[in-house]
């Protein structure tokens, strides 16, 4: 029995075959990138509602007393994702965005099937069962794979696939948060590509799809969405100014914080389940303090935009002090400083996730406390509702760096553009300040530190995905250091090589012989028996790699201004790379890599 044919997936695919014959590629493009978006917004309404139905559950207050309760969830949703991973996934997954970057840069845009689900698996169970992270990254991750995957059935050239690749991105977080304008944004700010005009229209689709998508499915309490309470008064600029400042600063410390504690849980020894448990410990005695830290965190936004945050005490160790706005305000800072470690403990105990959520949720309480500071003194008068939605949009544009999704995606969720002023503003001081202090997003930082990621730099992008073993040529003909220039010009006669390497038995590199250099001795033969190989060669002062980057050879050429290398591993000669075959590959890479 042909499963396929029963439930349709054969015969869509011989439709789309079909489609792909009779379209020219623009058009077959507008096809996949509909069915891109809808397939990544499919995943985004399982992922999003499974994990709200896990997390009401898991919270149902009759179920059990509270602190008993959350305190083991956590533990139990890492020790689920490690348990699935090992014998489901055969420890194959891999975590957040520096993957996707890896992919266009490195992969052709190929992406593993498997990612197209066990994203989705995984994180359900982290994030449901209450480790403090987010839904986004994994949602990306899935959508790109999807794009990925999808292309590579229909056999589409390295460009589509990272366009369809892009599409799956837009797709899955405008499904996400229903914004599509935001999907768009993050799939160029984020994934760092270089596109035409032409090439937005299949991204707006796909992103335009899975927002539909959400939009059809999903009720508002899932999706993240506010209502604003009060207009923008241009006389409290001055405060979104310092909110900027204060949003890049906390942002840097959310960084810093994040990836120092992470970078601990990962070097425990001990082995996978030991880090389990100690993460879900830590995690437990956290959430033991501060509530609001279990889970994705958006209903405690919800509620500081609500100017409810005395709730968020409850069950809590300061639940006797929630009629004390002070304390309040402490306990709101506190969170928002322990949000990055309980965020890293959940991922650096095995957990799955992202930092997204963790941005917004970081954001909402800054802004929250900033602003309803400012109100206790007596001397201020601001919008609480306000500070609380554009605080999310400097954190997301601080850690992600990224202050054009930043600034749309919470004009999308709030419904309406009435605080695009303050939103660009904190976005823009909150980016810059955080690019000063850490040059490269979070997300990529240690990817990029190894050069293995995207930066923002085109000309090192392309670079990058330039493979140094993938340019060597080995043809060359080797001397010996015994051979004479009888023996050289014999091989001049043949060979149309202007340099040539001088290898011992052992084919250790000794020098190369140039053929400027010899060519006042090639028309005296009675020199000939004289002169060895040894007397002509030069010493190489520029050696490279097979494993050094593209970028270091490039740097190697410049400085030694010759135009070919040779190239020695382990001490041994491999042959020389040419500088004008990387010139060539880099201007087919710069074709391939603008989009549209």
């Amino acid at each position: 029995m042909d499963i396929n044919k029963n439930i349709g997936i054969g015969r869509l695919e011989r439709w789309l075959k079909w489609l792909q014959y009779k379209l020219n590629k623009k058009q077959f493009i507008i096809i996949a990138s509909i069915l891109v978006g809808l397939s990544a917004g499919i995943a985004a309404v399982i992922l999003k509602t499974f994990v709200h139905y896990i997390f009401l559950a898991a919270t149902y207050d009759k179920l059990s007393d509270f602190r008993f309760l959350y305190l083991v969830l956590p533990a139990i949703g890492l020790l689920l994702t490690v348990l699935l991973c090992r014998y489901f996934l055969k420890n194959k997954l891999t975590k957040g965005l520096p993957q996707v970057h890896a992919a266009i840069a490195k992969k052709n845009s190929s992406m593993p099937q498997n990612l197209m689900y066990d994203q989705v698996l995984t994180s359900s169970l982290t994030v449901g069962l209450g480790g403090s992270t987010g839904l986004e990254a994994p949602i990306v991750v899935t959508g790109a794979a999807i794009g990925a995957n999808f292309s590579r059935k229909y056999k589409l050239s390295i460009k589509d696939r990272t366009l369809l690749l892009a599409c799956g991105v837009a797709g899955g977080i405008g499904a996400a948060f229903n914004a599509p304008i935001a999907g768009v944004l993050f799939a160029l700010e984020v994934l760092l590509l270089d596109i035409s005009i032409t090439a937005f229209i299949p991204l707006i689709i796909a992103a335009a799809t899975g927002a539909l998508v959400t939009k059809i499915i999903l009720h508002d309490g899932i999706l993240l969405s506010f209502s604003l309470k009060e207009t923008f008064d241009y006389t409290n600029v001055p405060f979104y100014a310092l909110m900027g400042i204060l949003a890049g600063l906390a942002s840097v410390y959310h960084m810093r914080t994040f990836m120092k504690v992470e970078g601990l849980m990962k070097r425990l020894k001990g082995g996978v389940m030991s880090k389990v448990l100690i993460g879900g410990i830590l995690l437990a005695v956290l959430i033991f303090i501060f509530p609001s830290l279990f889970g994705e965190g958006y209903q405690s936004i919800k509620i500081l935009a609500d100017k409810d945050p005395k709730s968020l005490m409850d069950n809590s160790l300061f639940e006797n002090f929630n009629g004390h706005p002070w304390v309040v305000l402490i306990f709101t800072l506190l969170v928002m400083f322990a949000k990055p470690f309980a965020t890293a403990l959940t991922l650096g105990a095995g957990g799955n996730g992202g930092n997204f959520a963790p941005s917004l949720f970081v954001g909402a309480y800054l802004g929250f406390t900033f602003s309803a500071g400012l109100n206790l003194t007596g001397f201020f008068q601001i919008p609480v509702n306000n500070f609380t939605i554009v605080g999310m949009a400097g954190i997301l544009a601080g850690i992600y760096h990224a202050p054009l999704t930043a600034i749309f995606l919470i004009a999308e969720i709030t419904g309406g553009y009435t605080l695009m002023i303050p939103l660009m503003l904190v976005a823009s001081i909150s980016y810059a300040i955080s690019k000063y202090f850490e040059p490269f997003a979070m997300d990529i930082k240690r990817s990029v530190e190894k050069g293995e990621a995207l930066t923002q730099d085109r000309d090192k992008n392309i670079l990058f995905s330039l493979n140094t073993d993938e340019f060597i040529e080995s043809d060359y003909p080797m001397l010996k250091p015994t051979d004479h220039l009888e023996d050289l010009i014999e091989i001049l006669a043949q060979s149309s090589r202007t340099v040539f390497p001088v290898i011992n038995e052992r084919k250790e590199l000794l020098g190369v012989v140039w053929l400027d250099n010899v060519r006042t001795f090639i028309f005296k033969p009675e020199l000939y028996p004289d002169l060895t190989i040894s007397d002509l060669m030069t010493k190489c002062t520029h050696i490279i790699s097979p494993q050094d980057q593209m970028e270091k050879v490039m740097q190697v050429f410049e400085n030694s201004n010759q135009i070919v290398l040779p190239i020695v591993e382990n001490g041994y000669y491999r042959g020389f790379i040419n500088k004008s075959t990387i010139f060539s590959a880099y201007r087919k890479s710069l074709k391939i890599n603008t989009l549209g």
